[in-house]
C-alpha cells in the first residue's frame, strides 16, 4: 500500500514540476504560486529551471497527462460502481477520461490541441496501473461509506482542476 501512494506521489510531483516550470503560466498552479512567491521571483526560477533541465515536447505537453491517469488508475483499482444489476469497474475510467478529454480537444470544446501521443502514452500509463501494478484489494462499491483511499481517489480526479487554463 505505501509503494502505491509513493508511486502516486512521485507521478503527480513530476506533472505538477512539468507544468509549473515548462507549461503556461495561467494554469490555477502556477497562478497560486505566484501569490506565494512573487512573479519577479517565478520568472527567474522558471528561467533557471528551463535553461537547466531542457525537456523534450513529448515530455512537456504529454507525460503530465499520462502520469495523472497512472495516478487516478492506481487510485480507482479497489472500486466498482453498480449500475442496476451490473458492476463497472473503476480502472476503466481512467481511459474512458482520457480518451474523452483527448474527443473534446478535438471537437474544439475545450481549449488544448488533440494529440495521438497524449493518449498513446496514457494508454501505456494506464495500462501500468491497471494491470502491471497488481492491488491486492478487494474491490469495493464507490458509492459506500467513504474512507481515507476513496477520498484519495475522488480528490486525484479533481486534480486535473489545477491545470486549467484560464483565458
Amino acid at each position: 500500500m505505501r509503494k502505491k501512494y509513493l508511486l502516486i506521489c512521485i507521478s503527480l510531483f513530476a506533472a505538477l514540476f512539468i507544468y509549473l516550470f515548462y507549461r503556461t503560466g495561467r494554469t490555477l498552479v502556477n497562478e497560486m504560486l505566484v501569490h506565494v512567491i512573487s512573479l519577479d521571483t517565478y520568472v527567474r526560477l522558471k528561467a533557471n529551471i528551463v535553461s537547466a533541465l531542457p525537456l523534450s515536447d513529448t515530455i512537456i505537453y504529454s507525460l503530465p497527462e499520462a502520469l495523472w491517469i497512472f495516478c487516478i488508475t492506481l487510485t480507482s483499482k479497489p472500486y466498482y460502481i453498480k449500475l442496476n444489476k451490473r458492476r463497472f469497474d473503476c480502472k476503466f475510467i481512467p481511459l474512458i477520461f482520457c480518451v474523452g478529454l483527448e474527443m473534446l480537444q478535438l471537437f474544439h470544446i475545450t481549449r488544448g490541441r488533440f494529440d495521438f501521443m497524449d493518449i498513446g502514452l496514457s494508454v501505456i500509463f494506464w495500462i501500468l496501473g491497471g494491470f502491471v501494478l497488481k492491488d491486492k484489494a478487494e474491490k469495493r462499491n464507490i458509492f459506500t461509506r467513504p474512507d481515507a483511499n476513496m477520498v484519495i481517489c475522488l480528490a486525484s480526479y479533481t486534480i486535473v482542476y489545477l491545470a486549467h487554463v484560464f483565458k
